[in-house]
Order: structure tokens, then sequence, then C-alpha cells
């Protein structure tokens, strides 16, 4: 493995560190927790609102939720298919890339980033998996250039879309947006992909594949339900990842909504219950029939038994399958759910889509949000040299000069804030309220 070239990093690290002995990935994993990007996610909404209560998970404890969840895939795995251990030879990959997962996602969740989508949906459009892969490879200034100078397979396994937009981009007639009030998320969806800013490193970590390899990876269908094309396929550590964030989001983040009272019993029973009891697996039938007296019990332990009985389930169902349109083993080999848990999770997510993500009193915190976002836009852009900090002016500047994506500067700035953050720059641009030098200085 020495001499892979998915070990490789865009720059050579000229760094010498006195008996340093960790792996690539233990570095790798050092470099995305130790990130100010990372850092930002304590402040950064999950599904409930950040400052909420301190219970409630942010986008930083919900990234170390995944990264437990991913290295207990890994290490179920090892022990189900042996055969697998040459590519299941580091936790702090998975770690790594599970930790990493969210950082690119912007202020207010979904809401954010379809203001910055609509914001930038003439210059290459926004989407927080593609934010990700950015701030990794361009923007957190671990080196001058290649961001934290990850490895090759690292930034592999972070791509859960690998395509460049503008080859998955649909062009279609949207309804015009006469004011920022009327902007509706589901018809200005993002193109979940690499942006075209970011083509060089993305032919660069595809760089070690066959042509055949590389153009089935890339391959996209037409979406389901409309809207923009969406790759097909996932490295194999992206599957085990991605796995990892569905498990954490269906059953975590409902443990907040039950404690916060969000959803009910009577809930449960109606849309969830019925739906497990029609599932054909034995062990679902014994183990989850009567789990909804534990879930929503006012005994703290007994709620937690029940979501490790859920985790458990699903992480003990996933298994490697293989897909013989590749040759390079980090393409053919897929972490998949086993049926009919992959159902189990399905019916999860939808109840927490539908129950908790789709409840109005969040989604007037997700418009509020994009309400702010889509404003700080405005306002940057009007006047950059202005407005910006000075480090942000400069690469503002440089991006002009050399035909670059300006706005995109813009959108970079705006997602690396904290819902805080936003919230404050916000006030200070358009309160009436006269702030002072000394508070503007801590923005």
């Amino acid at each position: 493995m020495e001499t892979s070239p998915w070990l490789e990093r865009r720059e050579r690290d000229q760094s010498q560190r006195r008996n340093d002995y960790r792996s690539p990935f233990q570095r790798d994993r050092a470099r995305i927790m130790h990130s100010a990007a990372f850092r930002r996610l304590q402040a950064k909404t999950q599904v409930l609102g950040v400052g909420m209560n301190d219970f409630y998970r942010t986008r930083l404890t919900h990234s170390l939720e995944v990264s437990q969840i991913g290295t207990g895939i890994a290490a179920q795995l090892k022990q189900r298919f042996p055969e697998m251990l040459t590519w299941l030879d580091s936790m702090s990959l998975i770690e790594a890339l599970c930790l990493a997962h969210d950082i690119g996602h912007p202020p207010y969740g979904h809401g954010g980033e379809t203001a910055l989508n609509y914001m930038m949906r003439d210059h290459g459009g926004f989407e927080g998996n593609g934010q990700t892969f950015r701030i990794l490879t361009k923007l957190e200034p671990y080196t001058e250039h290649y961001g934290m100078n990850l490895t090759r397979r690292t930034l592999l396994g972070v791509m859960k879309y690998p395509a460049l937009a503008e080859s998955l981009r649909q062009k279609y007639a949207q309804p015009a947006v006469s004011n920022y009030r009327q902007l509706k998320p589901s018809q200005w969806p993002p193109v979940k992909a690499i942006f075209n800013d970011d083509a060089a490193v993305f032919n660069w970590v595809l760089a070690p594949l066959t042509a055949h390899d590389r153009a089935e990876f890339i391959r996209s269908s037409q979406a389901s339900t409309g809207g923009h094309q969406r790759t097909l396929y996932k490295s194999f550590d992206s599957t085990i990842m991605e796995l990892a964030d569905d498990i954490a989001y269906a059953v975590h983040d409902l443990e907040d909504a039950i404690v916060m009272g969000i959803v009910s019993r009577e809930q449960w029973l109606e849309f969830v219950a019925p739906r497990l009891s029609c599932l054909q697996d034995p062990w679902i039938k014994e183990q989850l029939d009567n789990i909804d007296g534990r879930l929503f019990s006012s005994k703290h332990y007994r709620r937690k038994d029940a979501i490790g009985t859920l985790v458990n389930a699903l992480v003990t169902a996933i298994c490697v399958r293989e897909n013989n349109l590749f040759t390079e083993p980090l393409l053919r080999y897929q972490a998949v759910l086993e049926a009919p848990y992959d159902e189990m999770l399905e019916i999860l997510k939808q109840f927490v889509l539908m129950f908790v993500v789709r409840k109005p009193e969040i989604q007037m915190l997700e418009y509020k949000g994009q309400q702010i976002v889509m404003e700080l836009f405005e306002a940057l852009a009007s006047d950059p040299l202005r407005l910006l900090p000075f480090n942000t002016q400069e690469r503002w500047q440089t991006a002009q000069q050399h035909g670059g994506n300006s706005l995109r500067v813009i959108a970079d700035y705006i997602a690396g804030m904290t819902d805080e953050f936003a919230a404050r720059l916000h006030q200070q641009l358009f309160s009436p309220r006269a702030a002072s030098l000394m508070e503007f200085s801590h923005i």
C-alpha cells in the first residue's frame, strides 16, 4: 500500500515531524479534526436550531456520532468479510470521512443551502457536499494552495456525488422570483456534484482510474422525481460513510425530536409501526414490535436502550457486494444494507422527514435563515471591496484579475459562517440599532 497512488497528496509533504509514525490516514483525520471548518460545526444547525437547548445535536455532535457508527460498520464488515481486510485496513480513514462529511454545509442547514444556490444560480450553483470538497482541497489554510492536502483516497471517499455540476445540471425554465420572500426550495434544487471551479482537483483524484472505470464512475441518470441528474455510484469508503450518516440522521435525530416533544408515540404507532410490521423479518417483528414503549418512555435509560437497539439492528445488517462494472477494488466493492433493513432505514428517514424536518416550526427557522443568507449575499456582492474582510477581499480581487469566479469567493465566505455569526453580521448591516466599532470588530 505504501506505493499506492491512493496515498498520494497533491503537494508533497515537506513538514518534518520528529518520530512521527502515524499513517497517512491518521494524519488526514488530525488535519480535519483540528481545522477551523470542523470547529465551526458546533454552532451550525443539524435539524433543531442551535441554542434551543444544550442537549440537542449540532452538526458537530452529529459528525462525531457518524464517525462512531462508521467505525462500527467497518468493525462489523471486518468480522463478516475477512477477505475485505486489505480495504478495511484503516479505521482512521473511515473516521476522517465521517468527521469531514458535513463541513461544507452553510449556516441554517438547507435554508442556507437553498439561498446560496439561488444567489449562485448563474455562477455554478451551490451545494453542501461540493463545498465540503472545496474546503478540503482549497479553502482550509493547512497549505498555501491545496487546502488540507489530504490523500487521494480520502478525497475519493468524501465525494458522495463524483461528477462535475455542469454535466448533471438540467436546463429547464424556473419561475421568476420577484422577491426573495417568494423563493421556494422545491423550485431551486441544488445540483449534487463537485463545482466546475474545482475540476482540476476532481480530475487529479480520479487520475489512477482506467478510462473505463472513470467513465462508469461519473455516469448519471435522470432523477426519478425530476430535477437534475444524479450520479449512480460511490467508492467503497463513501458507501460506509453514507450509511453511517443515514443511520445517525434516522435514529439519533429522531431521539432529539422525541425528547423535545416534536413527535409523539401516536404518530409513531400511526406511521412507523404498521410499516415495520409488514417487513418480512422475524427479528424485526420480535424486537421492534413494541419498541415504542421504550422509545417514548419518560425514563432516559429505556429510551437509550431503544435507540441502541435500532442502531445495532442497522449496523449489523450491512454487507459487502461487488459491482463487476469496475476493475478498481475501491469502486467494485460496495457496503449495502441487506433487505429488509434497507426498508426499515427508509421508513425511519421518512418519519423524521415528514414529522420533524417538514414541521412548520422547523421550516420557519429554515425560511428565516434562507432570508438572512440571501440578504447577506446581496449586500456583500454589491461592494466587496468595502464590506468583505481584507483576506477575503484579496481572494475576490485575485479571482477578478484572473478571470475566476469572484462570486464563488463570496459564497465561500458566507458558507463558512456559523448560524450566530451570520445573524450578527446581518444585524450589523441591516438593524437600525446603532452598532459600536467595538461590536463590529468581533464580526
